[in-house]
């Protein structure tokens, strides 16, 4: 077989896995993939393999994104807003909900109290309890002092909801305030 028979085929090979993933697909699973195929050297150099994975849906719906620190075929940004009235939204956070998940993404991990410090309001069990349903927010152990409360932290999942690959793509506080006061403007 040609080397460019075997590229095609490291190629073809990543693209159905996560074509056939409901998740993100974490490059070590693709890696796997590859190895158990005789492809191991295109499984070193997946990003090539990625790069054309990707080009291939350059004019299609559809695309490759960076999601949760793994890779996800999902709908193109200028033509999901044409799907809204047909695919049914997933349920809508309360604004505490996404107050609190909001501290918890900027401040993890953090305890229940200090959620509630930063908010300047009380967190109700319901909250916690709908972002741990949803699988947004996790346990990340306990906090070394009296009472060692938990510690709560953001999950794949949330990244994976919020289309983030890591944490440090989340906006940065100046870009958010800077946002919001270029709304003031435009209210008055």
């Amino acid at each position: 077989m040609a080397e460019e028979d075997f590229f095609e085929k490291a190629v073809s090979l990543v693209e159905a896995l996560i074509f056939a993933s409901a998740s993100p697909v974490k490059p070590q699973a693709m890696k796997d993939l590859l190895v158990s195929q005789d492809l191991a050297e295109w499984g070193e150099q997946l990003d090539i393999v990625l790069t054309e994975v990707a080009h291939r849906y350059a004019d299609h719906a559809i695309a490759l994104y960076a999601i949760a620190g793994g890779w996800q075929f999902r709908t193109r940004e200028d033509v999901a807003p044409a799907l809204q009235k047909i695919v049914e939204k997933p349920r809508r956070l309360s604004r505490s909900a996404m107050e609190t998940l909001a501290v918890v993404a900027y401040h993890q991990p953090c305890t229940r109290a200090e959620v509630e410090a930063i908010r300047g309001v009380s967190l109700g069990q319901n909250v916690l309890d709908s972002l741990l349903e949803e699988g947004l927010l996790m346990p990340k152990g306990r906090k070394e002092v009296p009472g060692r409360p938990v510690l709560w932290a953001t999950t794949p999942m949330f990244l994976s909801v919020f289309g983030l690959n890591t944490l440090a793509d989340l906006p940065r506080r100046d870009e958010l305030v800077a946002e919001e006061s270029i709304g003031d403007e435009g209210a008055s």
